[in-house]
C-alpha cells in the first residue's frame, strides 16, 4: 500500500536548552518511544538529523528528529523522503499544536500549518500540505489575543509544569500507542482513537 506508514519524523529544535520544552513534544515522543524499545538515535548528516528504526520486516519504521531547528524542519524532512524512497503519505509528522489543550490530540491526513514554523517549512519543501500530521495539544499562555501573542514564545519555549507531567506522560504513551494503531488500521480508523482521546487523571 502506497500509504503505509514508513517514516515517522517528530519536530523539536535541537540542543539541551530545548530540551522538554513543549515545542519539543514530538521530540520527546521519539525519545519515549527509544527508552521503551531499547535502542538509541545516531546522527545522520545526510538526512539532517538523528534517526533510527524499530521494528522488522512490513511494520519496520523509520524515525527522524531534524537539527536543523523547527524553521528548516522541512529541508530533513525532504531529504528523509528523498533518501528512503518513501512519498509523502507514508510520513507522520508529531508536532505541537497551540490551539489544542493538553491532554488532547488531532490526526489529520493533510491540511494547512496553521502557523506552525514546522509543518509551513515541511510544506515548502514538499511541495505539497497533503502528509499526515499527528498535532499534539500543549494548550495556549491565555485566551485574550494580545495577551497570547505576546506570550507564545515564552510558552512555547518554555517547560511543562510538574503539575502537567502526568498528563504528559499520558498523552506521549497515547502518541506511541497510536502509531502501531496507524500502521495495523491505517490513518482514519486509527484517527477515531487517537481524536477522540481525552486526559482523564482518574
Amino acid at each position: 500500500m502506497s500509504d503505509t506508514l514508513r517514516l515517522v519524523v517528530g519536530l523539536g529544535n535541537p540542543g539541551a536548552k530545548y530540551d522538554g520544552t513543549r515545542h519539543n513534544v514530538g521530540f520527546m515522543a521519539l525519545e519515549r518511544l527509544a527508552r521503551r524499545e531499547g535502542f538509541s538515535f545516531r546522527q545522520q548528516s545526510k538526512l539532517h538529523g538523528l534517526a533510527a528504526e524499530v521494528g522488522v520486516g512490513a511494520s519496520r519504521l523509520r524515525l527522524l528528529m531534524p537539527q536543523t531547528y523547527m524553521n528548516d524542519s522541512g529541508r530533513s524532512i525532504r531529504s528523509a523522503l528523498d533518501w528512503f524512497g518513501f512519498t509523502p503519505e507514508q510520513l507522520l509528522v508529531l508536532v505541537d499544536d497551540m490551539d489544542l489543550p493538553l491532554g488532547r490530540l488531532r490526526l489529520r491526513a493533510q491540511g494547512s500549518a496553521g502557523g506552525h514554523n514546522g509543518l509551513r517549512s515541511a510544506i515548502q519543501h514538499l511541495g505539497t500540505q497533503e502528509f499526515p500530521r499527528l498535532r499534539i495539544g500543549i494548550g495556549a499562555p491565555a485566551e485574550n489575543p494580545a495577551e497570547r501573542r505576546a506570550r507564545t514564545v515564552s510558552h512555547v519555549l518554555g517547560p511543562f509544569s510538574k503539575a502537567e507531567q502526568p498528563c504528559l506522560d499520558a498523552v506521549l504513551e497515547e502518541v506511541l500507542d497510536g502509531l502501531g494503531r496507524i500502521q495495523r488500521l491505517g490513518l482514519e480508523r486509527a484517527g477515531n482513537r487517537l481524536n477522540a482521546f481525552r486526559y482523564s487523571s482518574d
